[in-house]
């Protein structure tokens, strides 16, 4: 006779995946033993086959949604509007002329600037609460003492001619670059005169 131990436990296993327990004989014959054992390999592998195809998944937990982007907000110099930002800015307003250039070591503010001068003078004027840094500039001819002072000088003139149209001194801070920040890298005139100026540059750009 074949062990029950074997036949019992994959019968069990048969009936609890659904299949007709009919398909088992009670005794099993000796002369039978080969087609009940080719019988029982079957059903258990019918049985194995239909419990674990019928096993449970596990559904993957969902993730959370990544936050929206939020797009980030120009902000406007303080006391400034985003339409007077733009005005700073527009080629066509008087008021994106922001450099006063000057002659051979001279501080003396041209004629040709002083338009430049009176649009910022006026404009700052009706804004107390709006304050400027004037970064005065030189060639690179000249020690680097020499062109700090003169560097100095030159912001110094720019922020006495802001102060005839009404602007206050704590709306004025001053610095001397000398020659550290060129805007034209040539070394002639046409470079050196682009190069001696005074910049007016708005706090919070």
């Amino acid at each position: 006779m074949i062990p029950t131990r074997g036949w019992d436990t994959c019968q069990g296993f048969a009936k609890s995946a659904g299949v007709d327990e009919q398909l088992f004989p009670t005794e099993i014959s000796m002369s039978n033993k080969i087609t009940q054992t080719l019988l029982l390999s079957a059903i258990c592998l019918v049985a194995a086959c239909s419990t674990t195809g019928n096993a449970p998944t596990t559904a993957p937990m969902p993730q959370p949604a990544p936050d929206p982007v939020r797009p980030v907000a120009a902000v406007a110099p303080i006391g400034l509007t985003a339409a007077e930002l733009a005005a700073l800015h527009d080629p066509a307003n008087p008021l994106s002329k922001r450099s006063i250039y000057f002659d051979l070591d001279s501080n003396l503010i041209k004629q040709d600037y002083r338009s430049v001068v009176e649009a910022h003078g006026k404009f700052l004027a009706k804004k107390p609460g709006v304050k400027i840094v004037v970064r005065g500039n030189t060639d690179e001819r000249g020690s680097r003492e020499y062109n700090v002072a003169l560097g100095q000088r030159r912001a110094d003139a720019t922020k006495q001619a802001l102060s005839a149209y009404g602007v206050t001194d704590d709306q004025i801070e001053t610095v001397s670059l000398g020659s550290e920040k060129p805007v034209a890298e040539g070394h002639d005139e046409a470079a050196w005169a682009k190069n001696r100026r005074a910049d007016i540059a708005y706090s919070g750009e």
